[in-house]
């Protein structure tokens, strides 16, 4: 049956006939075109709509898991916590105020004045601490150590106060009995950055000129051209006060130019004008003074090394790259952003959580050390660093340095990004008082970041039946700051593993120290120049470890020794036994 339809004969078409389901599937199939077609649209405009609107992706799993670190942060880690600039602040403004003598500027001070060596944080006692942290007790009192120098007494002296409570200052108490058993001499401070300067004044203004001649015709001697580096310790036995001065090149990396002259200078004196010369060694050869120096180089009795001049960059020892790079290397990227958190001065990841600070004279501190929530260590801190040297002149051969004498968290310099630090680190600022009238914010002076160690944390590979490969890739947490203790620069990093395992690392990078060759110096090192001697010397760190696993307080219990069956009568050479005839077993 066909139905016929007149709709078109008005475009001259005739009639068109179709049958009733024809009509029914070309009204389908139109359909779906136009469904298909709006789909497209909507699809475009989607797409145009995310290509030109911000990108908000939608929470993650990662989202989550910084949002939850975020949280997991605990205000008590603040006990442990460096004093912050007002309260540093107020506490020079309080010591000023209440000591009664006059209080000069360290940075400029002299031997004879009175001036506030540093102040830093007075940590609170190991059972206040634990009993606020674990047991709900009372927050501990903040307080402050101030280490002063009084040079303008009858007796001078070094004198520690603990200074509190913070925020409202009532007093400052004397503990330097209580902690050293008396007064400390003065001739036992450590040096200021201000002594140095007058030393090296007095060298290069007083001494030197002493020997024109020599200085001129051997050294080359402009008046800017050498540099002093002092040596330590000042002295050789319980009361002096005198340093040798070993004389470089003034280029950059003057510690690989030496030029063989040392004077040792007496500076006991509170005055700086009766500072004197003990002794001047030259090239293997040693001298009342300069001036008998001057008098025996005049009259041809000295041997001399003629130095040659135009080191200003450095020469070898310059620190330009002698091959320019060709392309840069590996670089390292968070793709869902850090997977740790750092608020106020704590730590938080998904293992491990950290409080730290960084002391003025030992550098970083770590508290309250919790693995999985559990604390396994109390405190992990840098104690010291020494170097002890060797060499064939004084200035070498009496060198044992002691950097928290000089100050370790100090001389902590700013990180440079992308070289000290991945560039995707936290970066945290330190703030200290030592030396200076106001305090000194050192910005990004420590970094943390994740990294990937190159090495799976555990894998294996199954070759028999069933075939199998299951592997984990390992990282680790890194807490680290950099500190410049004259020609070193150590590289201190604290290390903290997926497995529960902590590594407390140090790096020495920068410039070794050396000596003057002459004579035998190769007994005492290599030459690694013209005239340079890299002496031999040794390092040595010490760490404090504080262990709080499983017990607030480990027990230390000696070990006994008890007698066990003796299984080896018969065999006397059966290996070690002990005075009784068995072998050793120890209890604990």
């Amino acid at each position: 049956m066909l139905s016929c339809s007149r709709g078109l004969s008005r475009l001259g078409l005739g009639r068109l006939c179709r049958a009733p389901w024809y009509s029914s599937a070309a009204d389908m199939n139109l359909k779906t075109v136009l469904l298909w077609l709006l789909l497209v649209l909507v699809a475009v405009l989607a797409l145009v709509c995310i290509l030109l609107l911000p990108n908000k992706k939608p929470p993650q799993c990662d989202d989550r898991v910084q949002g939850s670190l975020e949280h997991s942060h605990s205000e008590q880690s603040w006990i442990f916590a460096d004093l912050t600039q007002e309260e540093l602040i107020q506490v020079m403004l309080y010591l000023k105020s209440n000591l009664g003598v006059r209080l000069e500027d360290a940075s400029h001070a002299s031997p004879s004045d009175n001036c506030i060596y540093s102040i830093d944080l007075q940590l609170p006692p190991k059972a206040e601490s634990l009993l606020f942290l674990d047991h709900g007790g009372s927050r501990p009192l903040r307080q402050a150590l101030a280490v002063v120098y009084f040079g303008n007494q009858p007796e001078p002296n070094v004198t520690e106060y603990m200074v509190g409570p913070l925020p409202q200052l009532t007093y400052h108490r004397d503990v330097t009995r209580q902690k050293y058993g008396g007064r400390i001499p003065y001739y036992r401070r450590p040096l200021l950055d201000a002594e140095y300067q007058q030393m090296t004044r007095v060298l290069f203004s007083v001494v030197l000129p002493t020997a024109p001649s020599f200085m001129q015709e051997v050294l080359n001697y402009d008046g800017d051209n050498l540099a002093a580096m002092i040596t330590a310790p000042h002295g050789q036995k319980s009361g002096d006060r005198a340093t040798w001065l070993v004389l470089f090149q003034n280029a950059t990396g003057y510690f690989l130019h030496p030029v063989g002259l040392e004077v040792l200078l007496d500076h006991s004196s509170l005055n700086i004008n009766e500072w004197t010369v003990k002794d001047v060694f030259y090239n293997g050869r040693y001298y009342r003074d300069m001036v008998q120096l001057e008098r025996e180089f005049t009259t041809g009795h000295v041997p001399v090394k003629m130095i040659k001049r135009g080191l200003a960059g450095g020469d070898f020892s310059s620190l330009k790259p002698r091959v320019q790079p060709t392309g840069s290397g590996p670089f390292y990227y968070e793709p869902s952003g850090p997977r740790y958190s750092v608020k106020n001065n704590q730590v938080v990841s998904l293992l491990w959580s950290f409080a730290y600070r960084m002391d003025t004279s030992k550098g970083l501190r770590l508290f309250d050390i919790r693995f999985r929530g559990q604390r396994i260590v109390y405190e992990l801190s840098v104690q010291d660093a020494m170097s002890v040297y060797g060499s064939n002149s004084p200035g070498g051969m009496s060198t044992r340095y002691m950097d928290g004498n000089f100050g370790i968290g100090r001389l902590t310099h700013s990180l440079v990004r992308g070289v000290d630090c991945p560039y995707f680190a936290t970066y945290l600022d330190v703030c200290f008082l030592a030396q200076a009238q106001r305090p000194i914010v050192t910005p990004d002076a420590l970094c943390v970041f994740e990294q990937a160690t190159g090495t799976p944390l555990r894998r294996h590979y199954s070759r028999h039946q069933p075939l199998y490969y299951g592997g984990l890739p390992a990282t680790a947490l890194i807490l680290r700051s950099v500190a410049t203790m004259g020609n070193y620069d150590y590289v201190w990093d604290f290390v903290f593993h997926p497995t529960g395992a902590i590594e407390g690392k140090v790096q020495a990078t920068g410039y070794i120290s050396s000596s003057f060759f002459f004579g035998d110096g190769l007994d005492f090192g290599n030459r690694v120049g013209e005239h340079t001697l890299g002496t031999i010397h040794t390092h040595a760190i010490g760490y404090k470890v504080d262990l709080d696993v499983g017990d607030c307080f480990l027990r230390q219990r000696s070990p006994s020794i008890a007698r066990v069956p003796d299984h080896s009568r018969g065999r006397p050479n059966s290996g070690s036994t002990s005075p009784l005839g068995g072998p050793r077993k120890l209890e604990s």
